[in-house]
């Protein structure tokens, strides 16, 4: 009789120690991800395909030298989902969120349209990233003659 109880709750047991497993990986990847210079909490709207933009993903951009990389928060890749080159990535226009995009992003944001290539894109960041974000790819990369007065 005690084997009947037993088992049942070891069950749960492991699949609760699981949970805490898989929170801890994705609390530490995020802590990770944040601790380093240059990370910003930035969600990403996939390309639109056909007459719909896709849905907004939540996630990380970090600046390097000559890209942004954005990692997607729910994931367990150490390696970025995207990678944007700063010479291709210009940006169209700013908005405030619409409808039921207040919704999908973090409260506050700003949707920054992008061009990248022939491509467009958005990304949605508060105004301080933004700021951050519009300096970076109006600076110079380093290493690269620039002609200053």
């Amino acid at each position: 009789m005690a084997a009947e109880v037993l088992v049942p709750l070891l069950f749960f047991a492991v699949v609760a120690g699981l949970l805490v497993l898989i929170v801890a990986a994705f609390v530490l990847r995020r802590y990770l991800l944040s601790r380093e210079f240059g990370t910003f909490d930035c969600s990403l709207r996939r390309p639109a395909s056909g007459h719909s933009a896709g849905g907004w993903m939540v996630g990380v951009g970090r600046y390097e030298s000559d890209r942004l990389d954005w990692f997607r928060i729910f994931a367990m890749s150490p390696r970025p989902r995207r990678s944007f080159v700063r010479a291709r990535l210009v940006i169209l226009d700013r908005r405030e969120p619409q409808g039921s995009e207040a919704y999908s992003v973090v409260p506050g944001s700003l949707i920054v349209r992008c061009a990248y290539g022939s491509a467009v894109l958005e990304l949605a960041m508060s105004e301080l990233a933004y700021s951050g974000f519009a300096t970076w790819l109006e600076s110079a990369p380093p290493g690269q003659g620039v002609n200053v007065a």
